[in-house]
């Protein structure tokens, strides 16, 4: 339909270009023929409705929209006025529910950008929790909901919870062990001479 309608829409541009070198005599002696034989084939359709095209019934449509009523009840047309202001609100009514429809079902999703900077944190930070990363990224300026963050780490397999980093008192004092050493073994001599 939109092929043809550009179709139409470029036939019509130079058919109009047409009429500027033609007089105002020629012009209404061609819409005067034009009207009579619209009377001739009313008078052959009888009470049967032509048949219109959607291309036809939207080029008719954006052509005589900006017409006021009163003057499209003066012209000769092949259909009444108040079809032709149907159609436009029909093509004004498709076009919005268009644009407002949404594109997929659901909650979208979230940026991969995001979602990597959130496994980043969590994996150098192995002792925030959700709560936390999501607290960082607030302040990092990105906007995203706390239950985001844990889906995120619960669809890595990172556990969100602060349990991945918890440390027992036998891992703190072997790690603790070389400052202890340290600190009961060296002995130092101040300016003063005192040990």
């Amino acid at each position: 339909m939109l092929v043809r309608f550009a179709y139409l829409v470029v036939t019509h541009a130079f058919a109009a270009l047409r009429l500027l070198p033609l007089t105002d005599r020629e012009k209404d002696v061609e819409i005067l023929a034009l009207r009579h034989q619209l009377t001739v084939l009313q008078r052959q359709f009888g009470d049967r409705r032509p048949q219109l095209r959607p291309e036809d019934r939207a080029f008719l449509a954006a052509l005589l929209t900006p017409l006021a009523r009163a003057t499209l009840r003066r012209l000769r047309l092949l259909v009444s006025p108040d079809t032709v202001l149907r159609w436009h609100r029909d093509l004004v009514k498709r076009r919005h529910a268009q644009a407002s429809r949404r594109r997929r079902p659901g909650r979208p999703r979230t940026v991969a950008s995001v979602r990597r900077l959130v496994l980043r944190l969590a994996a150098e930070n192995s002792s925030w929790g959700y709560r936390r990363i999501h607290g960082e990224l607030a302040l990092l300026g990105v906007t995203v909901a706390a239950s985001t963050v844990w889906e995120i780490l619960n669809a890595a397999g990172v556990d969100p919870a602060p349990q991945r980093a918890t440390v027992t008192w036998a891992e703190f004092l072997r790690i603790q062990a070389e400052v202890v050493l340290a600190t009961d073994f060296i002995e130092t001599v101040t300016l003063t001479g005192a040990r």
